[in-house]
Formats: C-alpha cells, sequence, structure tokens
C-alpha cells in the first residue's frame, strides 16, 4: 500500500493548500466513527473509495486498519484510487502493493461480480460527489448497491455534503436515454447528497427487478442544503475549484458539442473555446496534463468565452450553450453523446429550433415539479 498512499498523501497536500478551509463543525459521515464502527467490527469489509475518502487528511483506510477493521478489497470509481486518472482512461492495478486486493468498476467492469464480492460481508461507500447526475461516481454506487443486494451484502453510506446541493434544476432524464451518464429518472442538478439518493434509488425501485439492498446511511453533521460546502479536496482531475464545480452541471452539457471545456489547461470547465468560434477575445490552447492525456483540439488555439476569477455561481443556466450554438451556426454543432448528456432529445430539438431558455424550461417543469416532491421523502437535511 506504501506507494498508492504515498501517491494520495501528496495529492491531498497539494489540493487542501488550494482549497478554501472548512467550517469546523462541518462533519461528513466518515467522521461518525461511533456510528459505524460497531456494524463493521468483526466483519470482513468492502470499501468502494477514492482520494476523497477522506477524515480530515488521513485515508479512511488507514483509519479503518489502525481500527482493526479488516478490509480486504477495495473497490475505485472513475479517475481511480487517487483521483487522478483522465476521463476514459483505463484503471489497472498492481495489488501487490497493497495490503488488499484492488479493483476498478470503471471501463468494462462497471458493476461488482459476484467473484468479487465472496467474502465481503459489509460494503461501505466513502465518495465525494457534486451533484450532477452525469457525475459518474453515482452511478457506481448504483452498481455497487445493485450487486450488494443480489448478494445479501450491506451497505453503508458514509454521507458527505453536496456543494450543488442547495437547488435542484435541470429536464428529468427519460429512461429511454439511460447510460452511466444518466441512470435515474432525475434532473441534472438533484439537489441530493448521495446517502439521499442512494435511500431514493432503494426505495423506488431502480435497482435490477426492483431488488433492495439492505442500506444505512450514516448522516453529516451540522450541514444543511442551504449551505454552501467548498469541497477539501478536488473531486476528479479537471474540477480544480469551486468555481469549476458550481459550473459543471451547465458546461458538462457542452462535452456533447464541439466545443472545447478547457481539459488540458489550467482552467477545465471554467471556459468554453473552438478553433473557429468568432469571438476571438478570449483564447486558450489545450496540452495533455495528467487529468487530461487526450484533450480535444490538442495544441491548437481554442477561441471562447471564459468565466476565470468569477465567483462560484451555483445555478444553472442555458444560455452558455445557446449562445455558442447560434454564434458557431454549424449543423454538426451537437453529438450523440449529448442526448446522453441532457438525459432527453428534446433539448437538442428546443435549441436548433431557436427556443429561448424560458420557453425550454416550461416543457420540463412538469417532470421537475413531480421530482421534487418525490424527493422530500428521502431529504436527511433540511
Amino acid at each position: 500500500m506504501q506507494k498508492l498512499l504515498l501517491i494520495s498523501v501528496i495529492t491531498f497536500t497539494s489540493c487542501l493548500s488550494q482549497t478554501q478551509e472548512q467550517a469546523p463543525d462541518i462533519l461528513p459521515g466518515a467522521y461518525q466513527l461511533e456510528s459505524y464502527l460497531p456494524l463493521i467490527k468483526d466483519k470482513k469489509v468492502g470499501l468502494t473509495v477514492n482520494h476523497s475518502s477522506l477524515i480530515g487528511t488521513k485515508h479512511l483506510t488507514d483509519t479503518l486498519q489502525s481500527q482493526q477493521i479488516n478490509i480486504v478489497k477495495v473497490f475505485t470509481p472513475e479517475h481511480g484510487f487517487t483521483g487522478t486518472l483522465s476521463d476514459g482512461e483505463k484503471v489497472e492495478y498492481d495489488s501487490s502493493e497493497a495490503s488488499f486486493e484492488l479493483v476498478s468498476l470503471y471501463g468494462k467492469n462497471k458493476k461488482p461480480t459476484e467473484a468479487q464480492l465472496a467474502n465481503i460481508e459489509v460494503m461501505i461507500f466513502d465518495i465525494q460527489d457534486v451533484g450532477a447526475r452525469f457525475y459518474t461516481y453515482i452511478s457506481t454506487m448504483h452498481y455497487v448497491m445493485e450487486a450488494c443486494a443480489e448478494n445479501d451484502i450491506q451497505v453503508i453510506i458514509l454521507d458527505r455534503p453536496n456543494p450543488n446541493g442547495s437547488y435542484v434544476d435541470g429536464p428529468v432524464l427519460d429512461t429511454a436515454y439511460r447510460s452511466f451518464v444518466g441512470m435515474h429518472p432525475i434532473p441534472i442538478i438533484h439537489g441530493m447528497t448521495v446517502g439521499e439518493l442512494a435511500q431514493m434509488i432503494n426505495s423506488e425501485g431502480w435497482l435490477a427487478n426492483g431488488i433492495k439492498v439492505d442500506l444505512s446511511v450514516i448522516k453529516i453533521k451540522n450541514w444543511s442544503h442551504s449551505q454552501i460546502y467548498s469541497l477539501p479536496v478536488n473531486p476528479s482531475p479537471n474540477l480544480p475549484n469551486d468555481l469549476s464545480i458550481s459550473l459543471y452541471p451547465s458546461l458538462c452539457l457542452f462535452e456533447g458539442t464541439i466545443m472545447s471545456v478547457g481539459r488540458g489547461t489550467e482552467h477545465p470547465f471554467q471556459q468554453i473555446g473552438h478553433p473557429e468560434y468568432p469571438d476571438t477575445m478570449h483564447y486558450f490552447i489545450p496540452t495533455p496534463n495528467e487529468g487530461a492525456k487526450w484533450p480535444p483540439y490538442e495544441d491548437q488555439k481554442c477561441f471562447g468565452r471564459s468565466w476565470v476569477g468569477q465567483s462560484p455561481q451555483y445555478s444553472f443556466s442555458l444560455q452558455p450553450l445557446i449562445k455558442a450554438y447560434q454564434q458557431m451556426g454549424k449543423d454538426d454543432f451537437f453529438n450523440d453523446y449529448f442526448k446522453r448528456l441532457a438525459g432527453t432529445n428534446l433539448l437538442q430539438k428546443q435549441i436548433e429550433e431557436g427556443q429561448t431558455e424560458a420557453q425550454i424550461r416550461q416543457s420540463w417543469e412538469p417532470a421537475l415539479l413531480e421530482f421534487k416532491l418525490s424527493r422530500k421523502k428521502y431529504l436527511l437535511y433540511e
């Protein structure tokens, strides 16, 4: 485990030094040791974790091992255990470096197999989410819950604040467009923590064949949905600060277009651009880096729009997308991935037809209202 933990500590230290210090009274579920250690004592434990699974600056694996908890296997989501791998990059581990087996749940192996779950009696899920439907950590959580339900394994969610948890917005997913970047009939910004969403997934029968998992949620202390939460560690390589996290729900839709969102620069998800964008006041040049090995338009000058230096914007807007479409004026502006990100085929049609944001919002309001009413049953933090 030495090599992995060394990488992790370096990552944690650099991230902590770059982010705003948190109020000490907001304590994620992982901090509530007294609530979950009795549930896992003398049991064979599996963990679904990554670099964000921290108690202070110490990783959850280290904390549990110091408490003589028997960790038999660790599962990791997209971006790997250290959270540094590029989007779409294959995750491979040499388990001889660790005191337990490491298994990637990204790529072809998204759902734990029966063999991979053998000898596990309880599974802990502790990963920092950002509250957007297409952020794949919640899809990994779904498959972990489903596999554990099928194998009679208890799941414990160590809950963490949702930095975009103060509002709910966007079109609700049409299940005809269900994919790994959108598995549930929820809006783009669902306004729930992973613990709240896990309860909804379980109770609404969204797991395969309506199966239910034995689920426990260890709550956050001293946090509510109205509180803005600055993450103490970058949740993934291309969300480096509060501004990118707040813009992510709006700007991620550009990943289904010909535009770049600034991958391969110092400001991903804080700017958009394209080599042929007509407004040339702002530009950036993508180059490969740790979190973006294959950035779109590598080494090309991309003109566009920047939000760098602005305050975080905790709201969802279609205006950047509508404006970029109108300015580019290209028939191939959207690609097939856009429908999966949007969770519907209607949004692209509406933008192409020239509808305003207000008109588009009216079309998704009934389903959004229905979701909000259903969501209330699962909220743990008023």
